[in-house]
């Protein structure tokens, strides 16, 4: 602004200055014109007034007072000039001066040297005789007279240039001043110019204006950036140039994208794989895509969106979701159904192949007893997987028919221990308790059918003359249930997988151990739904530790005997 203003300052005092000049030298041009137009005329009348009373010999020995003067006989021949030889002129009876004063008695003509660069004013008087008596002057012409005036009019026309310049400047420091020193952010509290006053309270209300919008802007990005923080799901926000806008944690920590800032970066720059690469793709040509990744041991499905606005993409939208739980599970329950298949099957074969024996007559009548006795065996262990089965699906679903009640812990272990002494003993298998006189509010039958199952395990899979240590301790606020045994122990590699319904160590599905494969998974469910865990100790080789932690606060309440 204060160049602009300054230039235009100065622009405008050099066009004055120019302007002015030319006027000046055009009315002293003028003026002078005019002066030596009337001088010429004078000059003329003075010398007629010599010329009648001296006659030729007066006008030849006066001086002429800067004029040249030329008298001319009625045929338009020269008979006298002051300045040159009068045998050597034309002859000027074409002159206009001298036309016009024979015809009207009087006459003036002006004529130009572009040689010289002068102008000569000539003015003719008639004679009584005929004769025409002629005075003329000359001056430079306004060209010459410019050009000889040139040096000091520039000179002039540079001080007064600078003067203005001078002028400009300080006159424009002290307009811009005040608006430099305008506080934008309180523009109602500035001093300046009334003129300024419109501006400083649209200035105001268009702060106050972008303030809202500032702050508005403010809550929704720290509300965004709240919610797609705390997304499970992550979350990929790209432009028309698949660019990173937005990349929330969890996109970071499922795609293993690596450490540093991300926006502004090609997504296929961060992640390369060939599905993923595919899947960007397809959502840039405007179709959804997705895709199932494998990222380290995890599953992960990406679903890409194209965003449209008015028949234009202006980006993509990326969801990426942790289906590692979903895939198991659909795995687990499709091993499952399989192993239910299977065990039912067997116990059903059984009982259909002894039957079938015994309808069709083809079992001796020795052989009735053990077929009915094996037939008798298969039926209650069907029973006790069905049986199991329907344990499970009523703890999975968390009946609401499960009515909680104070338990005392050590009367229902010591009960569960009892209904196990009978397989125990028959393998010389020593069972002992350490109680911990504490009550819970729990669901009785579910935690007895806990207990049995750990205590069946243990003397399942224990040593002929071994030992089952069954003990309850209370530890930093959790009630903690421990059932040790010497048995023939879980490798590490498994231990994960013992809770799986119908998993077995043995992968040959040995049949010399009775069980159903459900007992560790009624166990883990049956901690869940008193808010427990489940954990096992065992180094694979000798003996195995099974613990569940039962908090003794919140929804289950303890109380001493």
């Amino acid at each position: 602004m204060k160049r602009t203003i300054f230039g235009f300052a100065c622009a405008m005092s050099g066009i004055s200055i120019l302007i002015t000049a030319a006027l000046i030298h055009l009315a002293f041009f003028q003026s002078f014109s005019q002066s030596l137009q009337k001088d010429t005329l004078f000059a003329a009348m003075d010398m007629l007034a010599l010329y009648q009373r001296s006659g030729l010999e007066g006008l030849a020995a006066l001086p002429h007072l800067g004029a040249r003067i030329t008298l001319i006989d009625a045929n338009g021949a020269v008979l006298y000039d002051s300045r040159a030889d009068a045998k050597t002129l034309p002859n000027h009876q074409d002159r206009p001066e001298v036309q016009s004063a024979r015809r009207s008695g009087a006459g003036a003509a002006a004529r130009f040297s572009s040689t010289l660069g002068k102008e000569t004013r000539y003015h003719a008087l008639l004679l009584q005789n005929g004769e025409v008596l002629r005075a003329a002057k000359t001056m430079d012409s306004v060209f010459a007279l410019a050009w000889r005036m040139g040096l000091l009019s520039l000179g002039i026309a540079c001080a007064v240039f600078m003067l203005a310049a001078l002028a400009g400047e300080r006159i424009t420091r002290k307009m811009v001043e005040p608006i430099n020193r305008i506080d934008l952010d309180h523009p109602e509290q500035n001093r300046v110019y009334d003129e300024l006053s419109p501006l400083l309270r649209r200035i105001k209300e268009q702060n106050e204006a972008i303030s809202a919008q500032m702050r508005e802007m403010r809550q929704w990005r720290l509300e965004f950036a709240v919610i797609t923080g705390n997304m499970r799901e992550g979350l990929l926000i790209l432009d028309q140039e698949s660019r990173v806008l937005v990349c929330n944690r969890s996109a970071c920590s499922l795609l293993e994208i690596r450490a540093g800032p991300v926006e502004g970066q090609d997504v296929l720059a961060v992640r390369r794989d060939e599905p993923f690469r595919e899947a960007v793709e397809k959502a840039r040509k405007g179709l959804p895509a997705e895709t199932l990744l494998t990222v380290g041991n995890r599953r992960v499905q990406v679903f890409a969106s194209p965003v449209w606005d008015r028949n234009s993409l202006q980006g993509l939208v990326l969801v990426a979701m942790d289906v590692t739980e979903r895939e198991d599970r659909d795995r687990l329950r499709r091993e499952f159904t399989a192993n239910v298949s299977h065990e039912l099957k067997t116990p059903l074969m059984a009982i259909s192949g002894y039957a079938e024996l015994m309808a069709g007559g083809i079992a001796s009548h020795e052989d009735l007893p053990r077929f009915a006795q094996n037939i008798y065996q298969e039926t209650r262990r069907l029973i006790s997987l069905i049986k199991d089965l329907m344990t499970l699906s009523r703890l999975d679903e968390r009946e609401t028919t499960l009515v909680r009640e104070p338990v005392d812990l050590d009367a229902l272990t010591r009960r569960a221990i009892q209904q196990t002494a009978g397989a125990a003993g028959s393998r010389n298998i020593s069972l002992s308790f350490t109680g911990c006189g504490e009550r819970i509010q729990g669901i009785p039958p579910v935690l007895e059918e806990m207990i049995r199952n750990l205590l069946d395990n243990a003397v399942k899979y224990n040593v002929e003359g071994g030992a089952v240590q069954v003990a309850w301790e209370k530890q930093a606020g959790e009630l903690i249930l421990s059932v040790a045994d010497q048995g023939i122990g879980i490798p590490p590699e498994e231990q994960d997988r013992i809770f799986e319904r119908f998993y077995r160590v043995d992968k040959s599905r040995n049949r010399s151990v009775e069980g159903t494969g459900l007992g560790l998974s009624i166990v883990k469910h049956a901690a869940a739904l008193h808010n427990g865990k489940i954990e096992v100790q065992s180094d694979g080789k000798t003996g195995t530790c099974f613990r569940v932690r039962i908090p003794g606060a919140g929804n289950f309440q303890i109380s001493a005997d």
